[in-house]
């Protein structure tokens, strides 16, 4: 991957030398086709030296992974989420799964739920997770539903109280809610029509493409955009807004959405202190009035909506180009993980900033080779967090690692402190993962293979070894006992 000076940011929404970007320049050469590949297309680049990595990462399948799932997807997808536990069985668990199609428009851009069989931890064979045809689909994936999207699913988000409830943005301002249980499956054909959001929010003056999350507290909704702001709905309005028959939104300049033919609720509130476009906003755990954004500006600010809508601190510089991603930890809310076009992801400690300027992070991560593209702090440990990158790479730190590298002096591996673990099991950039909340250390990660494959990309299910992340006295125990029981058997 070429790296990107500082001095020429790169923009995330359309960054140069993205997909996206690329699909425009090429959509308007083509004198307006689009230009979106499917699995398959011709423009395959070659590199003998990523496909030298990936055999020796491929032999090492069963050595790092308990378990490990790779399903092979015709047309990308820019997001994929965890639903609810379906199923729970003795050696697997059955889970939903939301993915997207971003298609060429030959055919409509999809939102998918598909149904997961989970292997639980210690069950599936070494033999059996190395068996994997990365050019064919996955038996432990299965399509459930397909809901037309209008244009394409750029994120998608959970709804923490009811997964079955789940939020999308698409190349508009608004953002769309769809009740997944509820909405008709539907057949992604050339001419059908697009499936009805069952609520609109509006707010935003301009498209809002990536920045969106919704509470772990309380059905509320954070959103952020091209308009520069940052804006925060409550689902619980729409309830309201129908008895009130206030449904006489018209959309906002640029919508590809007949608003006026779905219920729609306006914002509680709408923040303005960037300079440039929000590109995520993550909520503080434990609060519907408090969150964060990140956006083009380079900067990290929190709110409080209790206050007004003005910045309560604005971190000036928090990288030196883009932030791209941001994330809260759940498990001690004083710490904000950072991801930006410079490569390094950035741990914050609120407690150390101010609104007067740039503060120093508590640490600054730099493993990947490319713009960081996500980051989200584990549910299992609250100093272990994930991030991914256009290097393909996703990559599982431990800050308290950093720690004791420093207290050990130790100078022996070349990884960078704290990284533990590196997944390395996509051809192409990694643009989405979500740890699971059900299935501890299990990770579904998303890569867009648009650039190595021709087109197409890549969604796996997988989980290390807890040979690298339980307590070392205890790895120790078992290795000596599993040692012991090789002498023993070698005696016979």
């Amino acid at each position: 991957m070429e790296a990107t000076p500082p001095s020429e940011p790169r923009k995330r929404g359309r960054p140069k030398g993205s997909t996206k970007a690329r699909a425009e320049k090429e959509r308007e050469a083509s004198g307006g086709r689009p230009a979106a590949k499917m699995r398959g297309s011709v423009g395959v680049k070659k590199n003998s030296a990523a496909d030298e990595s990936y055999a020796q990462w491929k032999l090492l399948v069963p050595v790092l992974y308990d378990w490990f799932a790779h399903h092979n997807l015709l047309w990308p997808s820019l997001s994929c989420r965890w639903g609810p536990v379906l199923e729970t069985g003795t050696y697997k668990n059955k889970q939903r799964l939301y993915l997207s199609e971003q298609t060429d428009q030959t055919v409509p851009n999809t939102l998918i739920i598909a149904n997961c069989d989970i292997v639980k931890p210690r069950v599936a064979a070494a033999n059996h997770i190395a068996n994997f045809n990365e050019d064919a689909r996955s038996p432990f994936v299965k399509k459930y539903k397909t809901i037309i999207h209008p244009g394409e699913v750029n994120r998608i988000r959970e709804l923490p109280q009811n997964k079955n409830i789940v939020a999308t943005h698409t190349d508009c301002p608004e953002v769309l809610i769809w009740d997944v249980e509820a909405q008709p499956n539907r057949q992604a054909v050339l001419g059908a029509a697009e499936s009805r959001p069952d609520l609109v929010l509006s707010g935003h003056q301009d498209n809002a493409e990536f920045a969106l999350a919704m509470c772990p507290a309380e059905p509320f909704v954070l959103s952020g955009g091209k308009d520069k702001t940052v804006v925060l709905w409550s689902i619980q309005d729409h309830v309201s807004t129908l008895a009130s028959d206030a449904n006489q939104y018209t959309g906002s300049a640029g919508s590809i959405v007949k608003a006026a033919d779905n219920p729609s609720i306006g914002p509680r509130g709408v923040f303005q202190g960037h300079e440039d476009t929000v590109e995520d906003v993550q909520f503080c755990p434990s609060s519907s009035q408090q969150f964060c954004s990140v956006g083009d500006d380079s900067c990290l600010i929190l709110w409080d909506a209790r206050i007004g809508g003005n910045p309560v601190v604005k971190v000036e510089k928090a990288h030196n180009a883009d932030l791209h991603c941001v994330d809260w930890n759940s498990h001690d809310e004083n710490y904000i993980l950072t991801g930006s076009a410079d490569h390094t992801v950035s741990m914050f400690d609120r407690r150390n900033l101010t609104s007067d300027g740039v503060r120093s992070p508590v640490h600054k991560f730099e493993g990947h080779t490319a713009p960081v593209l996500c980051v989200q702090w584990s549910p299992e440990k609250c100093s272990v967090f994930g991030t991914s990158a256009e290097d393909g790479l996703l990559n599982i730190w431990d800050y308290e690692k950093v720690g004791q590298q420093k207290e050990s002096g130790s100078k022996s591996s070349s990884a960078p402190p704290g990284l533990f673990f590196q997944h390395a099991g996509h051809r192409d950039k990694v643009v989405d993962f979500q740890w699971s909340g059900s299935d501890p250390w299990t990770v579904v990660s998303v890569s867009d293979d648009g650039e190595i494959s021709g087109g197409g990309g890549s969604l796996q299910i997988w989980r290390m070894t807890d040979l690298l992340y339980r307590p070392e006295e205890e790895v120790l125990a078992e290795l000596q006992k599993f040692k012991d029981h090789v002498v023993e058997c070698a005696k016979v």
